[in-house]
């Protein structure tokens, strides 16, 4: 679950989404353009569906997924020595690919992370809109302890919820909730760091 995860783009870090990105705009919006989630026919009031974002994480949820499985597959697949290289790369390609799965993982990173993680982003520029060392370690903090464990919650939930399993969630959670965390934070802290490092530019305090 870990890799379906790291396919949602990100999970705890949001590795596609560039933080301070709506500071950098604000002359714009104050100017002429709307924000991408403001509907300019309600007169600034009103949601609009964040599409870019949306389309984002369901492509790599998507793609991460079928890496991941592809990936089990040719695990498996490389017990067999006496097979050849293109051939152990068709069999990958063409056998037991499990498309509601994959899509399964994409339908959750259009319909509820793209939209979720844009939402949280935004939340973060408006909360700590100073681009400073300690608002950065915050903004990461935040994500491992807010983003990291709602991400993990909600994508056992859908998945269960789509395979007629949600009696089962309360143990699946119990199980697989703490170690899919704990692995994520090995990667997704750093990535988390180096994200918002990139994207901000840094004033002392």
């Amino acid at each position: 679950m870990g890799s379906l995860l790291g396919g949602a783009g990100g999970g705890h870090g949001g590795l596609w989404w560039r933080p301070c990105e709506s500071q950098k705009r604000q002359g714009r919006r104050r100017s002429s353009k709307p924000s991408d989630s403001v509907d300019p026919t309600t007169g600034g009031g009103g949601y609009r569906f964040p599409l870019r974002q949306a389309l984002t994480a369901g492509s790599l949820a998507f793609t991460g997924d079928t890496i991941a499985q592809l990936s089990e597959r040719y695990r498996k697949r490389n017990a067999d020595s006496d097979s050849g290289f293109y051939k152990d790369i068709m069999w990958m390609l063409c056998s037991n690919h499990d498309w509601l799965r994959a899509l399964r993982m994409a339908s959750y990173g259009f319909l509820l992370y793209g939209p979720g993680s844009y939402a949280w982003y935004q939340y973060l520029d408006h909360a700590l809109p100073k681009q400073t060392v300690e608002n950065l370690l915050l903004k990461v903090l935040l994500n491992q302890i807010v983003l990291g464990p709602s991400v993990v919650a909600v994508v056992f939930a859908w998945n269960n919820l789509w395979l007629g399993k949600l009696s089962e969630l309360p143990n699946k959670y119990q199980k697989d909730a703490i170690p899919t965390l704990i692995t994520g934070y090995k990667f997704w802290v750093p990535v988390s760091v180096l994200n918002f490092w990139r994207w901000c530019r840094f004033k002392p305090v």
